[in-house]
């Protein structure tokens, strides 16, 4: 496995897009959205220090990622089949400091980790659909993925997920 953190390792269509922070002596204003990125729902989430959501992979929708406040450790797997990246592993970690922009593509399965009380806007290019919300276990040793933690607070639901090979043959190429 390839050592977390670097850009070129991420899963083939996986981007961290830089924002542009304007700061002045009342604080910071940054763009965190542009309208070419694709047509986005916008969600919100607070996360507690320690608390790991994941893992899901979606068969149709993207998602866009951007931590507005805390750090977060995002853990991917790439389970396209015939990506050029496919089986590929990777931790990216955002922060509120340093705003990015995180593009994540269906087909590439997430979690996100909060290493402090984090606040984060998730851009999702579909409405829910339950459907489209695949999961498995986030501790899976099949994913690759070396989390921060070993033993975050997840939900129930997060905690008796299946394993990643629960998956095989949903996701089609």
């Amino acid at each position: 496995m390839r050592e977390p953190g670097q850009e070129s390792d991420l899963p083939l269509g996986v981007e961290r897009r830089p924002l542009v922070v304007q700061r002045d002596a009342r604080g910071s204003f940054s763009e965190v959205y542009r309208a070419e990125y694709l047509a986005w729902q916008l969600l919100k989430s607070l996360e507690h220090a320690s608390t790991l959501r994941g893992m899901r992979v979606h068969l149709r929708h993207d998602d866009y990622l951007v931590v507005v406040q805390g750090r977060i450790s995002v853990g991917l797997r790439d389970l396209r089949p015939g990506s050029p990246t496919e089986n590929r592993s990777a931790v990216i970690e955002l922060c509120g400091n340093d705003p990015a922009g995180l593009f994540i593509p269906h087909g590439v399965a997430h979690g996100f980790y909060s290493h402090d009380a984090s606040i984060y806007v998730l851009g999702v290019s579909s409405y829910f659909d339950e459907a489209d919300e695949l999961g498995f276990h986030w501790a899976d040793p099949a994913l690759e993925i070396r989390w921060p933690a070993t033993s975050p607070t997840v939900s129930d639901r997060d905690a008796t997920l299946p394993p990643l090979s629960s998956l095989a043959g949903l996701i089609a190429p």
